[in-house]
């Protein structure tokens, strides 16, 4: 698990760079390529943004079937970055249970696909 110190402080002009968005797992399949236990989603972040694919391992606490209708956070702005034979668009956003294994961070009640985090 890590519970390392807060990093340094930073400005909220820093904080709003980091695009957080919300968006809802439309699909989600099987990654065996990936070197640690993955699972890919493709995500709606709505229609300023659209469907966004990324690779989340989170093999522990979730089954594939059950993620397609899961709204989940995630930021959009950062580069694609390729992740064995697979482009990542997006990082989904979790944190460490006891276990160190990835929980997924959503919204409290449903809301709409893309709005940013505040």
């Amino acid at each position: 698990m890590d519970m390392k110190a807060p990093s340094g402080q930073i400005s909220f002009d820093d904080f709003m760079t980091v695009d957080i968005r919300v968006g809802t797992v439309v699909q989600a399949e099987p990654f065996p390529e990936a070197r640690k236990p993955a699972i890919k989603l493709w995500i709606d972040f709505g229609p300023e943004i659209g469907i966004k694919k990324t690779s989340a391992q989170i093999t522990k606490h979730y089954r594939i079937e059950d993620l397609p209708g899961r709204q989940v956070l995630g930021v959009v702005n950062f580069p694609p970055r390729q992740i064995g034979k697979f482009m990542s668009e997006v990082l989904t956003l979790g944190v460490p249970d006891a276990d160190g294994e990835v929980v997924l961070l959503q919204p409290g009640q449903g809301v709409p696909n893309g709005g940013r985090m505040y």
